[in-house]
């Protein structure tokens, strides 16, 4: 299996070259406010950091389908670990990630009153974005013990400044149960602007017990699932 999901894996880097890969450093080293600017996060190990190769597609979508507008495509800084083995430092390399996404939007709803913000992200990524946004969490009960280093929801006023959210392969609540972790829930003031993309037999986000992903999981890059993405986005911002 692992042999066929790294072959699997580079045929979906071959279908990229030529994709410029400096896009990140270019936009943010770009002055002022964009139009729309998206917080993406890549999923667990994914190849190309920071960005990941779901979202650098999903960019190039965007882009594709946003004319006349700038666009600013910002990784999360987050470890998107795969030591699941030490299910605390883990835990910590996540919250880590929802703290700076929820800083960033803080940040850019200050400096950039007319931007737009969209939110996304890729298997351990979009539960990241999901979480960003969530109205609370609900800990498993081994856990109660660290509820004051759980992350707090952002303030109710910047649900408006964030116009979409796109969850590639969210991690389904059989998943996230089996691992421990705490079941997604979207806030209220997102939930109408929330796409979720799983696709067909894709044991992460299906509903499949916990294991590893199967070959499924590597394609939203090729499958259309970032091109009908960019569109949910665009006729949001």
């Amino acid at each position: 299996m692992r042999k066929r999901l790294l072959v699997l894996m580079s045929g979906v880097l071959l279908a990229f070259s030529g994709v410029s890969w400096a896009h990140t450093a270019i936009a943010a080293a770009a002055p002022g406010c964009a139009d729309v600017h998206v917080l993406f996060a890549r999923g667990t190990a994914e190849t190309a950091p920071p960005l990941g190769v779901t979202g650098i597609a999903f960019e190039n979508a965007l882009r594709n389908r946003v004319h006349g507008e700038s666009i600013r495509v910002e990784p999360v800084k987050y470890a998107a670990s795969s030591d699941f083995g030490n299910k605390l430092k883990f835990a910590e390399t996540v919250v880590t990630g929802i703290a700076h996404t929820q800083d960033r939007v803080r940040q850019i709803a200050a400096a950039c009153p007319n931007t737009d913000i969209v939110l996304g992200g890729y298997s351990q990524g979009a539960a990241l974005a999901a979480y960003a946004v969530a109205d609370s969490y609900d800990l498993p009960a081994a856990y109660t013990r660290y509820r004051q280093y759980a992350p707090t929801p952002m303030p109710a006023g910047l649900a408006a400044r964030v116009k979409a959210v796109v969850l590639f392969a969210p991690p389904s609540a059989r998943f996230l149960r089996d691992a421990g972790a705490p079941t997604m829930h979207v806030g209220k003031a997102y939930a109408g602007k929330t796409l979720r993309i799983c696709a067909p037999g894709d044991n992460i986000c299906d509903g499949a017990p916990l294991a590893g992903p199967n070959a499924i999981h590597l394609l939203y890059p090729v499958n259309g699932s970032t091109e009908r993405a960019a569109g949910y986005v665009a006729r949001r911002v």
